[in-house]
This record gives structure tokens, C-alpha cells and sequence, in this order.
């Protein structure tokens, strides 16, 4: 279906989403919900055909410079919807391995230029969680997390109530300390003391990032991929009630109990691989070689979201002078795993709760923002991806 242009162009892209749309980057953004029932394709397509020119971007094309938005006044929504043939002679293992194949598939065809980049993936197949699979897929250019959930979340309904929007848990805000109970000289103490960390946690930070844009390297192990190695999607599905079980209990956040759950899987990952090169090889591991294993550098990015709160309303991030304003507003973290094997599983929750506090009193993450925006308007796309492709190398 041909696609007329509206007179009118869209505000040009962030610096942040030029810089996911460049062909070296091209990163895009996967969700999979998995389903209690079987999904009408045809629902879907009704669905987005009433919503999908309710947002500007999932109406709107790049420009041939990728530097702006064009409204499109139709959208064929029949194009963007895809349902996979999938024998139903399969085996629920062999399902599990087909969803997985196919996720990973679809993340190496770049999307359509042609038209808004946005699509909708429908597996009608009964995995061993779910009765179905739906999976969406779209251009980091669009939005971060917060902003594609914050549309996801506008387009549902509760089943409790079938005409209020879905929403998500609100934290509990802590109590507001009065400031107004008169001087007191241990409190200036303590804010001078807290000054003092920020501004040394973010001068070290800093000086860690410029570090490794220039010479500072990961240890080359199994887990560090080389450019242009192609990757595959796998996932382990997880109780969350156990994870709050360990959050409430280690009285941390969810995030760092993953995160704790994530540097002992690799610590035991690594120290097992070297072990069984060890083995093929007819040696064995000396006091030595456990040392080093334990001193391998192994650190990872973290997005954050930078936004005052978290997932708002779709209304209110549209909204102009918004707080948490639509779009890329993320940043990351350069975060450091300590691979050492340890007798008691907790220390690696400990070792990660204490290094993602450190990180939090620490303004790298604006930083890191602000001179990525400096960067690509002073001196152009190009020159940021230099630095950071350095970054992403070592």
C-alpha cells in the first residue's frame, strides 16, 4: 500500500537515537510475553489499527539522512503482524528450541526501512509457561524500555477491570526528612562527608571509562565475543517469588539479586571451562592459575534509566516539559563482576549490593549522557562512535 507524507516533519531525532540507528549500532529492542491462552491473530491486527496512529513514532519513517521523522498518513498493520507456520507434531522440547531459534533469527534481519519500524511476532505454540507466545520487536530509535512499556501498558486492560489501563506496582515512597529542625553539626558533618564520596565515586568512575576507551581491557575469556560475532538468545525462566524471597531477606533490590544470580553463574561458568581445558590437556589447576582465574577482569555495561521515576503514564511522557519525557533517556554503568568462587552464595549477593550502591553515589551515568549529546552535536555521529566502539572492543 503506497504511503503519502505529510507536509510536515516530525521533531528530528535525539542524539541518542541517531546514535542507535547508525549502521554499526543498529540496535533494536525485543519483548516476549508469553500467553494463558491461544492469540487471535486477527485481534491484534483490529487492535493496532485502532491504536497504533495514537503515537507519532510508530507512525512516522527515517528520512534517507536517519535524521529525521516523516509522518506516514497509513500504516498497512497486516505488514508488521507476523504468524510463523509451526507443526503441531512438535514436542514441547522441541517447541522451546524452535521459540528460541526463531527470537534469535528475527534479531539478525535488519528491520524495513520502508516502513515504521515496529513488528509483532505471533507463536501459537504451547511451551512448557505458556499456552502461546507473543513477541515485539522494534527499533531502539523509537524509545528506551521505559517508554515502549509505558506504551505496552497504555495498549492493555486490566481483566479485573476491562476499562482501566494496565499499570505497574508503585514503591513506597520514604518518609520526607524535615530539614527545618534546626542546625545541627553532625548532619552538616554528614552531608560534607556525602559530597565528598559522590564527587570521588564519580572522579574515579570517570576516570575507569576513560581507561578503557583507550587501553583498559577485559580479560580474554570464553564469555568476551569478538566484533561481529554473531550471538544467540537463550533465557531460564525464574520464580520471582523466590527472588523477593532473597530481595526481602538481603533487603536489596530485585535488580541486584539478579545481578548477584548472574556473577556466580559466570564465576562457576569460567572456573569449570578452565577445569575441563585443564583435563583435555592432562594438567591440573595450580594454586597459581586458581589466582589468576580469580583476577580475571570481567565487567559488563548496565543501562539505567535516568528518568526522576519509572514507568509513567503514555500521556504524561508525551507531554511537553515532561519530567519523564519519551524517548532514549538511558545511560549505563560500567560494572565490574568479581569472578572468585566463594563457599557461601550470599557474598556474591554482598560483593553486588555494595558495588551497585557505590554506583549509584556517583554522577558517571550524566556524565556519560551529557558528553554523548556534546559529542554528536559538536562534532558528529561518527566521532562518537569512535569512542565508544573503542569502549565496546576492550
Amino acid at each position: 500500500m503506497e504511503k503519502k507524507m505529510k507536509e510536515e516533519e516530525e521533531e528530528p531525532l535525539s542524539p541518542m537515537a541517531r546514535a542507535f540507528q547508525e549502521p554499526s549500532i543498529d540496535c533494536g529492542i525485543v519483548i516476549k510475553f508469553g500467553c494463558k491462552t491461544k492469540i487471535n491473530p486477527d485481534v491484534i491486527v483490529d487492535s493496532l489499527k485502532l491504536n497504533v496512529f495514537k503515537h507519532p513514532r510508530f507512525c512516522s519513517l527515517l528520512d534517507d539522512d536517519g535524521t529525521k521523522w516523516l509522518r506516514t498518513d497509513v500504516v498497512n498493520v497486516e505488514e508488521h503482524v507476523f504468524v510463523p507456520d509451526i507443526d503441531p507434531k512438535l514436542t514441547e522440547e522441541d517447541v522451546e528450541w524452535f521459540v528460541e531459534d526463531y527470537i534469535s533469527s528475527i534479531t539478525m534481519i535488519p528491520l524495513d526501512r520502508t516502513k515504521p519500524l515496529w513488528e509483532v511476532h505471533i507463536l501459537n505454540a504451547k511451551t512448557s509457561d505458556a499456552e502461546a507466545i507473543c513477541v515485539i520487536r522494534c527499533h531502539h530509535a523509537l524509545g528506551d524500555g521505559v517508554s515502549i512499556l509505558s506504551l505496552i501498558l497504555a495498549s492493555t486492560r486490566k481483566t479485573s477491570e476491562p476499562e482501566a489501563f494496565s499499570t505497574l506496582p508503585v514503591p513506597k515512597c520514604r518518609e520526607s526528612y524535615n530539614h527545618r529542625r534546626g542546625f545541627s553539626f553532625f548532619r552538616l558533618v554528614l552531608v560534607v562527608c556525602s559530597t565528598v564520596r559522590l564527587i570521588w565515586n564519580t572522579l574515579v568512575d570517570s576516570f575507569l571509562c576513560m581507561a578503557t576507551i583507550f587501553f583498559l581491557k577485559d580479560t580474554d575469556t570464553p564469555l568476551k565475543g569478538k566484533p561481529g560475532a554473531i550471538k544467540k538468545f537463550s533465557h531460564r525462566i525464574v520464580s520471582l517469588d523466590d527472588i523477593k524471597l532473597i530481595k526481602n531477606a538481603m533487603e536489596m533490590t530485585i535488580n541486584d539479586v539478579l545481578l548477584g544470580v548472574t556473577e556466580a553463574a559466570l564465576t562457576r561458568y569460567l572456573h569449570q571451562s578452565y577445569d575441563k581445558t585443564n583435563e583435555e590437556a592432562g594438567t591440573s589447576l595450580t594454586p597459581n592459575r586458581q589466582d589468576l582465574l580469580d583476577r580475571i577482569r570481567l565487567r559488563s555495561l548496565i543501562v539505567v534509566n535516568l528518568r526522576p521515576t519509572g514507568s509513567q503514564s503514555i500521556a504524561d511522557m508525551m507531554a511537553k516539559g515532561s519530567k519523564c519525557r519519551w524517548g532514549n533517556y538511558i545511560s549505563v554503568i560500567l560494572f565490574p563482576f568479581t569472578i572468585a568462587l566463594q563457599s557461601d552464595p550470599l557474598v556474591y549477593l554482598s560483593n553486588v549490593k555494595s558495588m551497585i550502591d557505590r554506583k549509584k553515589n556517583s554522577l558517571i551515568t550524566y556524565i556519560i549522557y551529557t558528553f554523548s549529546e556534546f559529542v554528536i552535536k559538536a562534532f558528529g555521529i561518527n566521532v562518537r562512535n569512535i569512542f565508544f566502539s573503542f569502549g565496546f572492543h576492550h
